[in-house]
């Protein structure tokens, strides 16, 4: 699981926000700002039911709708990142982009790492068919040893 966020992050990610919304002619409502900072300073991943069970418990009054719309919003900007790990998507934040890969646990418990070699595989690939790798995405599906 990623860690929260820093107080310099959350500012950084904000200020994102307000110049994506900006350019795109989208309002900047404090909910798309709450949402923001929820999906940040809880860090790792999350499906909208558990963000918006968080967003409840702290008080904060937003819909489902709200949520999958200002989530799309995040994936357009580059806010938030979507995975599909078998039948549920699953999110993440997205700023700043980082290489990491997933091992998913049967139980659902999504674990992060970076292997340095999956970088030499990829030049490998690269040199050896001629091609840019635009980006990867390596998903592990384990359980855990008794």
């Amino acid at each position: 699981m990623a860690d929260p966020a820093t107080p310099d992050l959350l500012e950084e990610v904000r200020e994102r926000l307000e110049g994506f919304l900006a350019e795109g002619g989208h309002r900047k409502t404090p909910e798309r700002f709450a949402v923001l900072e929820e999906i940040y300073a809880a860090g790792g991943h999350f499906d909208v039911d558990t963000l918006l069970d968080r967003m409840k418990q702290r008080g904060a009054k937003v819909s489902r709708a709200t949520l999958y719309n200002t989530i799309e919003l995040f994936l357009e900007a580059g806010l938030v990142r979507k995975h599909r790990f078998g039948e549920q998507s699953q999110y993440e934040p997205g700023y700043p982009a980082r290489q990491h890969d997933h091992i998913i646990l049967d139980s659902g418990e999504v674990l992060e790492f970076c292997d340095p070699r999956i970088q030499q595989i990829k030049a490998t690939l690269e040199d050896h068919f001629g091609i840019e790798i635009l980006h990867h995405a390596l998903h592990i599906y384990a359980r855990k040893k008794n």
